[in-house]
């Protein structure tokens, strides 16, 4: 039930508003002035409709002070100046007075639906391993599957997921069992494209002792054992044509045999099924049956690959480093400016799991505070800035050695290997190899490493003492 605002100083057009709203399931507050609406605190609303001309303050005043909750403007002067103005200054759309009843529920139900997709709220999912956490990200694209995860879910109906490989795919299928009638019942995961053609149909339908060679004994299939919980089929498109028969079969009565039965037992399973293929398409050239398609495809959630999820990017980074940082045991590592400048630019074909991937290496590699680029594996080198050299200094001399310890921020327009490259070669006849390695804070080791990788080569001959 959605909260209204109604802001008009007229007590008759003000009551017979909040009885309209009202009798369609808004919970609406009243106020007859800018002033005592901002009493009532109208960002606590999900819609304010105020009228332009008010006692004090005008109507507009509350577009900013109500933000981000939508304002809708009325006005008794119905021409295209006052409603342009209102419009420029953010008001989500505008009624003339007198105003039809349904123009006005259909423009209150329009603005209030476009509010839920912008605000969707990521749903907690419980991880296998108990771990209670939140789905990440916060882009409008990842808002409107969270409003179609908070709606599709009590439904119970099949659901098909769409998206490429390493999306979340499986993290969707368990936020909508979880927050569905079902929730306290199995959720049976089972990736398609993981199971032998040859033993698919067993795994799924079980099979009767002696039904075929090696069947030694009765097996219960793992949709028999979804039942009254859901089961997931991820990569459904890859399931033989056979099996897609028998679901088919499941999907429409609701029955399953097993292989050698002749028999055939009820089970209430719900089905979610997920795959990076066009089905659709896959069923017009003969690799999916387009009754079964049409049988999945009841409600559809398509997930962003993470390339369009660019606000959301560096979030995700950060909660799976941390992970990964526990995991090894290694707390208080970071991203360099220039590890997070690959990130936010690198397309990722592997989405998700190929980032995680990456930061489980820059974890494990990483030599000392920070992460770099070279140590998250991605063969990148940061895109913004140019090879160059270090400016001089103002005075001409040479960068003291302090200059080594600078932050990575400070050294926002160096790339870590020019930055490296620059200081070995400044500074390799004044310093060891180990005052060397500890200036750049690294072992010796690893700057021997990166000698060999960039081509710099030691220098021969005495060192010259410092003075």
């Amino acid at each position: 039930m959605s909260r209204i605002l109604i802001v008009e100083d007229e007590a008759i057009i003000r009551s017979a508003l909040k009885r309209l709203l009202e009798r369609h399931d808004h919970r609406v507050s009243e106020a007859g002035s800018v002033d005592a609406a901002l009493a009532l605190d109208p960002q606590g609303f999900d819609l304010v409709i105020s009228d332009l001309r008010l006692p004090g303050d005008p109507g507009t005043e509350l577009i900013a002070r109500a933000a981000p909750v939508p304002v809708l403007i009325m006005t008794s002067y119905a021409s295209m100046r006052s409603a342009v103005e209102a419009l420029k200054l953010g008001a989500v759309d505008y009624v003339a007075k007198p105003f039809d009843h349904d123009e006005l529920l259909e423009t209150v139900s329009r603005v209030l639906h476009q509010r839920a997709l912008q605000q969707g709220e990521p749903p907690d999912i419980t991880a296998p391993g108990g771990e209670r956490q939140p789905m990440i990200g916060s882009c409008p694209a990842m808002q409107a599957v969270y409003t179609r995860i908070r709606k599709t879910a009590p439904a119970d109906v099949t659901v098909l997921i769409q998206g490429e490989s390493g999306t979340g795919k499986e993290l969707v299928a368990r936020a909508l069992h979880q927050q569905s009638q079902r929730a306290t019942a199995p959720l049976v995961c089972v990736n398609c494209a993981a199971i032998p053609e040859t033993l698919i149909e067993s795994e799924l339908f079980g099979h009767e002792k002696g039904a075929f060679t090696g069947a030694s004994a009765a097996r219960t299939g793992l949709v028999e054992a979804a039942d009254g919980g859901t089961l997931f089929l991820d990569e459904i498109g890859e399931l033989p044509m056979d099996a897609q028969a028998r679901l088919l079969r499941v999907l429409q009565e609701g029955e399953i045999r097993k292989i050698g039965s002749v028999e055939t037992r009820h089970v209430d399973v719900r089905l979610i099924a997920a795959t990076h293929r066009d089905l659709h398409a896959l069923s017009r050239t003969g690799g999916f049956r387009l009754d079964l398609y049409y049988r999945l495809n009841v409600m559809q959630i398509d997930l962003p690959p993470l390339r369009d999820r660019e606000d959301d990017i560096l979030e995700i980074a950060d909660v799976l480093l941390e992970k990964a940082c526990r995991r090894h045991k290694r707390a208080g590592l970071k991203l360099s400016r220039a590890a997070l400048r690959v990130i936010r630019d690198c397309p990722w074909p592997g989405n998700v799991r190929e980032l995680e991937n990456a930061l489980e290496r820059g974890v494990i590699l990483a030599e000392g505070h920070l992460i770099h680029p070279d140590d998250l594996g991605l063969g990148l080198a940061p895109q913004a800035d140019p090879p160059h050299t270090a400016p001089p200094e103002p005075d001409g001399e040479a960068p003291s050695a302090d200059d080594a310890g600078r932050s990575d921020d400070e050294e926002e327009d160096l790339s870590l290997e020019d930055y490296f490259q620059h200081f070995v070669l400044e500074h390799q006849d004044q310093m060891s190899e180990t005052e060397l390695a500890q200036k750049l804070g690294i072992s010796r080791k690893c700057l021997w490493e990166r000698r060999q990788r960039l081509g710099i080569p030691r220098k021969k001959g005495p060192r010259r003492s410092v003075g």
